[in-house]
């Protein structure tokens, strides 16, 4: 780690270790719209363990996914009952369910954190955002390397200048899928372009902006006999830079593999693995905090879920903006439909 990050890091800690000595910050009721996605009952379980929050129940029609919940302690409740008790709602269902069940919830005044991708169509997506707008109230996307401290080294390397002028951006995010994995991802036309390519395609258009043109190909090359596109690229046109995102679902021993890249005129930084994230950043000239030449650098234990929690926790708690934008929330949206051929 940088002797800047540490000491941030360290001053951080300092302050919050006060402040909890002093008096615990109250814990922010939240609730549960579904848990049938693969990362509700992470997220189930850190908002019982999380002294930032209270879990008040959740609400899931599926009798197997609602007992895998009661059996982290967590009650069984109706739609209306996690409405009624809940500060925060969390929309962790299937894909064609969110839009209806994040709706519900804002159309009621609560915050919202929703799965990714947040819904299938663009109508759908900015319906909610008016509707958030509307009531005043926040609307976190389940993008979880938002906080990824690798990912977030790298675009602050690209914003800053220190990799020069950007040119060219890929990532690569593949996974080896059962058969069930591939019954729930095949549910939706743009396969894993959109259920695992967007984790990439939104640190890609927050760093790079509006796309001039997106060229989506979704292909289907296993020889499962399903129609799931299990073997995607998409190729984004912008004003002065090229971005690549490809995702398969038939490697094995996928994580370790999992890339995203950034090269400027300058050098470039790239984060693989991204979880635990590792950081290699090589520059023709010294830049920032980096040296000339090749170094690679290392962070404290990364834990999915629970920083984008303990933010929206305290921009709950605080009355503050998220620190991404409707604006980019929407913008991220519409290029991961193309990518996806939704669009």
């Amino acid at each position: 780690m940088h002797r800047r990050t540490f000491l941030q890091t360290a001053a951080v800690s300092s302050v919050a270790l006060t402040l909890g000595a002093a008096e615990a910050p109250r814990r922010v009721r939240i609730g549960f719209l579904g848990c049938s996605h693969s990362h509700a009952l992470p997220k189930v379980k850190l908002t019982t363990q999380s002294p930032d929050w209270e879990c008040v129940g959740v609400f899931e029609p599926a009798a197997t996914h609602r007992a895998a919940a009661e059996k982290l302690g967590v009650k069984a409740l109706s739609k209306e009952e996690v409405l009624a008790a809940s500060e925060v709602i969390a929309i962790e269902c299937d894909a064609k369910d969110r839009h209806e069940l994040a709706k519900a919830a804002l159309q009621a005044g609560k915050h919202v954190h929703v799965e990714k991708p947040p819904t299938i169509a663009l109508a759908e997506f900015r319906e909610l955002l008016g509707l958030a707008r509307n009531k005043r109230v926040l609307m976190q996307m389940g993008y979880m390397w938002r906080f990824n401290p690798g990912i977030n080294a790298a675009l602050e390397a690209a914003r800053q200048g220190w990799l020069g002028d950007v040119h060219f951006v890929r990532g690569v995010i593949n996974t080896s899928l059962n058969a069930e994995g591939r019954r729930s991802f095949g549910e939706i036309a743009g396969g894993t372009m959109f259920e695992l390519g967007c984790h990439l395609i939104d640190p890609l258009i927050r760093l790079l902006g509006k796309h001039a043109m997106i060229t989506p190909v979704l292909r289907h090359d296993s020889k499962d006999a399903d129609a799931l596109a299990d073997n995607c690229v998409a190729v984004f046109d912008f004003p002065h830079a090229i971005g690549i995102i490809s995702s398969a679902a038939m490697q094995p021993l996928a994580g370790a593999h999992r890339t995203f890249e950034i090269q400027g005129t300058n050098g470039f930084a790239i984060v693989k693995p991204l979880e635990q994230p590792v950081l290699t950043v090589e520059l023709a000239k010294e830049a920032g905090p980096y040296k000339k030449g090749s170094q690679v650098i290392n962070f404290p234990p990364y834990q999915r879920y629970a920083p984008e929690f303990a933010a929206l926790a305290e921009c709950v708690r605080t009355g503050k903006p998220l620190a991404v934008t409707p604006e980019e929330d929407e913008l991220v949206h519409e290029a991961l439909l193309k990518a996806s051929a939704m669009h």
